[in-house]
């Protein structure tokens, strides 16, 4: 899964349980940026890039989102 892949589950998530969604592109580096889901948020590496393993449970985790929900 792509970080932009990612971003639209969150995105798609967030609409279902009614929690609000944001990027912020200022609060990064480069090519990473912050996704805001209700009040917690995760940094986003590399858009393209396929997300690995433990970033991407770390992310979850950084949500609070379950494996499972998503």
């Amino acid at each position: 899964m792509t970080g932009n892949e990612f971003i639209k589950k969150v995105k798609k998530l967030a609409k279902a349980k009614g929690k609000t969604v944001s990027i912020d592109k200022s609060r990064g580096k480069g090519s990473h940026i912050t996704l805001y889901y209700g009040d917690n948020f995760t940094v986003v590496r590399n858009l393209k890039d396929e997300l690995k393993t433990g970033t991407y449970k770390a992310m979850l985790k950084q949500l609070e989102i379950k494996e499972d929900e998503f």
